[in-house]
């Protein structure tokens, strides 16, 4: 017997999935939007615990310039990725064609950077960095394939519940965001690391205190500057679903 709402000989509702979940809808749906905070707070700790590394006049060029490289591809890959999370806070249908294109873009640069480690000397092998390489690359992979067209969890975001705000409007709310959080992050985090130094009683030897609080304050920064912009995006998107209300 067959219940209303139901396919013949299945428990599948009407126009949804099995499991009971609406039309469109996906339990996977959230899984590319975590490994997008994820590589964004990843690459922030990249900007953080490497950025001293650029001021060392003793690294050789080839590994001055790789790292040079790599902070400036954190720092690309967090703009972009505030951007994306203002497209999924809109529910935007571009989410998941924006997304494949800024997770091919990791995934060329990982395989790059990969290859320039093994063919330059100064570098040694790490079997342990090389499976996190593949690791990474892997769930990239696997998220892409959630995103792809006319899959459960890509049309989450085709549903069209409001009218996402202009391009432009999202960067400019990143970037502000990014600029008020940065300010707020950095004397936040200074403070912090001041007042620590001074409860731990750290030595100011050589100025050791001193460097304590300039790379707390530093984390603060990124971290400020990350908040920020996330704030910043999804003020603006939320104004503009009430507008549209």
């Amino acid at each position: 017997m067959t219940s209303i709402g139901e396919n013949p000989g299945s428990g599948t509702p009407a126009g949804g999935i099995p499991g009971g979940l609406p039309p469109g809808r996906s339990d996977l749906s959230f899984i590319p939007v975590v490994w997008l905070a994820f590589v964004m707070a990843w690459s922030a700790y990249g900007l953080v615990s490497a950025w001293w590394l650029v001021g060392n006049s003793g690294l050789p060029d080839t590994v001055f310039y790789f790292v040079l490289g790599a902070l400036a591809f954190d720092i690309i890959t967090i703009l972009w990725g505030l951007y994306l999370l203002g497209l999924t806070f809109g529910r935007s249908a571009h989410f998941p064609r924006h997304f494949t294109f800024w997770q091919i873009a990791i995934i060329v640069f990982l395989l790059a950077r990969q290859a320039y480690v093994l063919a330059v000397p100064d570098f040694v092998f790490s079997a342990r960095s090389m499976a996190i390489t593949a690791a990474e690359i892997g769930i990239g992979l696997f998220c892409i394939y959630l995103l792809r067209r006319d899959a459960g969890p890509a049309a989450v975001y085709t549903a069209r519940q409001a009218q996402a705000p202009s391009v432009f409007a999202s960067i400019v709310a990143a970037l502000l965001g990014i600029l008020l959080g940065a300010v707020v992050g950095a004397v936040a985090g200074f403070a912090l690391g001041a007042a620590i130094a001074e409860v731990s009683d750290i030595s100011c030897f050589e100025g050791g205190c001193g460097y304590f609080a300039v790379f707390i304050g530093l984390a603060g920064l990124v971290v400020g500057a990350i908040g920020g912009g996330i704030l910043g995006v999804w003020l603006v998107h939320r104004r503009s679903r009430k507008a549209t209300i």
